[in-house]
């Protein structure tokens, strides 16, 4: 068995920062309750390793304890969310991806322009809840090109249209087309939404798994850029499936002869990556062979709210960083045994 290890894989910059910002808190705050506001990654192995060292997901801010910290995930908040964190005095700490706030900050500017906004995107995402959030009366969310039928439009000419950061660039060029064509004036963002993440890893799936039978991506199925990377290889001809970990591993699927690419959505630790070609290459004496398409160095700095409340205790949060930041991405930082995998 061929085993095609893709990179750029797992974890981004938004990820890596999010997940940084609630290790900065337990260390910080050791005897504070710290709570999330929603899953602060769509991964459930990462919610269940932050459970375990006596953090609470909640997705109500009435839920959160008084006192507690409260942080916000990394798929971004409505203002509502906020004034109610703020009219309970509960402290808190802003972790949504820049990539996110970006797609706010535009919806509030063409919002104040007096644009109504077609943000493409899945409604009931968090990203695309906490984004209507901003302008609730000027967007209206289009999931699919059958959905342009039903808009509410006042002035063909004052349209503009926002994405959501983790959608297959497939399916969002399909609708951002339909929509050009129902409205050829409508104005499009500076740059594109879709996160460069997103863009990188569903790009290195399209090259590769034509090379394939098979596509595994590692992703708990709540992941939006997880979903995506599986629609992108399905595009392209080749079956693909989601697993969380090396448990839902389907070993019916192989003879032993397939060649395989293993890839993950941007919020998938690389210990379950790991564990699923461990399994492959000790079943099935598979090789393995990394597949370089993107180098990333994006990083992402650590909340602002953070660092004030750093300094509040006489730490300094570069230090800080470089001691604890990065860290986070370990196995065994969840108490899992690190594994490693031969390369060829």
């Amino acid at each position: 068995m061929r085993i095609l290890l893709a990179n750029p894989r797992g974890f981004c910059a938004g990820v890596h920062m999010a997940i940084d910002v609630v290790n900065q808190l337990i260390e910080l705050c050791p005897d504070d309750p710290i709570c999330v506001y929603h899953e602060i990654v769509h991964n459930k192995h990462v919610v269940h390793r932050f459970i375990d060292r006596g953090v609470t997901f909640v997705e109500d801010v009435a839920d959160a304890p008084e006192g507690s910290i409260l942080v916000f995930s990394a798929h971004g908040i409505s203002p509502a969310v906020r004034e109610q964190a703020a009219s309970r005095g509960l402290r808190t700490v802003d972790a949504t991806c820049p990539l996110v706030t970006k797609v706010h900050m535009e919806a509030i500017r063409y919002a104040r322009q007096g644009y109504q906004i077609l943000l493409v995107g899945h409604a009931d995402h968090q990203e695309v809840v906490g984004t209507r959030g901003e302008a609730p009366d000027a967007i209206q969310v289009v999931e699919s090109p059958n959905d342009i039928r039903g808009l509410r439009i006042d002035d063909p000419d004052k349209l503009v249209y926002l994405t959501q950061t983790t959608l297959s660039t497939d399916d969002a060029g399909v609708i951002i087309d339909a929509l050009k064509r129902a409205f050829p004036n409508i104005k499009s963002p500076p740059s594109s939404d879709i996160c460069y993440a997103t863009t990188n890893r569903q790009a290195a799936v399209r090259q590769i798994a034509p090379e394939c039978d098979l596509v595994l991506v590692v992703g708990s199925k709540n992941s939006s850029n997880s979903v995506r990377l599986t629609e992108i290889s399905r595009n392209v001809g080749v079956p693909a499936h989601l697993l969380d970990d090396v448990s839902e591993l389907d070993e019916g699927l192989f003879h032993g002869e397939e060649t395989v690419l293993v890839t993950a959505g941007a919020s998938a630790p690389e210990d379950l990556v790991a564990g699923i070609c461990k399994r492959l290459i000790d079943k099935y004496g598979g090789t393995i062979e990394m597949r370089d398409v993107f180098d990333e160095d994006q990083e992402f700095g650590l909340p602002a709210s953070l660092k004030h409340m750093m300094r509040d205790r006489g730490v300094d949060p570069e230090e800080r960083r470089i001691r604890v930041g990065h860290y986070e991405i370990t196995a065994d930082r969840y108490g899992a045994t690190p594994l490693t995998i031969g390369q060829t």
